[in-house]
């Protein structure tokens, strides 16, 4: 799309008619920069087939802006940023500088994506993350916290326990009730399994005693 829109404005360069021609490139370059250009960042061309510089600092950003693939310098510092999310980064394959400094960023687990990716990218903008929160790793350097320290699991590790203690105990706790409503339900049974057995036996009693007794005259 951008190299399309260039050449069009060199072509439109051409015509007779360099009012007209003024009026579509700018409407063309308008249009671009507002698909382009994140609000409410400034954004530069930097000549032809080199892409964007897109300056988002000082912006009262909390979050990361929608960038597009053609950036190659990307300021975002001295902004509200405390976290990058997973994959924000990962198109921006013709980037060349950035700038990060400055942010309240927070140090725990969620911010190993963008440590990842600075790793790879850029040491010096690494270098120039100071992390804000959490108390244990306020104002140290994001690029000398070890992944133990920025470990989720180990701060959730207690709850996450008295959370399966408590299920494991519901779940014994069930188990036993209906043990216990088993074993209830199999002596009131067998209670009224003896009951029928022994009404029976006592109605058949005078039964027999008469056959007994007909059989008894009869011979």
């Amino acid at each position: 799309m951008y190299v399309f829109v260039l050449h069009l404005v060199k072509n439109m360069s051409t015509m007779k008619s360099p009012t007209a021609a003024g009026f579509v490139t700018l409407t063309l370059f308008c249009l671009i920069h507002a698909e382009i250009c994140p609000l409410p960042c400034i954004c530069e061309p930097l000549g032809e087939m080199k892409g964007w510089l897109v300056d988002c600092s000082s912006k009262g950003l909390k979050e990361v802006p929608a960038l597009t693939v053609t950036t190659r310098k990307l300021y975002l510092q001295n902004n509200s940023l405390t976290a990058v999310p997973i994959g924000t980064l990962d198109s921006l394959l013709s980037l060349e500088e950035m700038n990060v400094s400055d942010n309240p960023w927070n140090c725990d687990c969620h911010i190993l994506y963008l440590k990842h990716w600075l790793e790879d990218f850029s040491e010096s903008s690494l270098a120039n993350i100071i992390c804000a929160t959490p108390a244990s790793n306020e104002r140290k350097p994001l690029s000398q916290l070890s992944g133990n320290e920025l470990d989720c699991s180990r701060k959730s590790l207690p709850i996450n326990c008295l959370n399966f203690f408590w299920r494991d105990l519901a779940l014994i706790t069930f188990a036993i009730f209906v043990l216990i409503l088993t074993s209830c339900a199999l002596r009131v049974s067998k209670k009224l399994t003896y009951q029928v057995t022994t009404r029976d036996y006592y109605s058949a009693v005078p039964l027999r005693q008469k056959h007994s007794v007909e059989n008894h005259t009869s011979q």
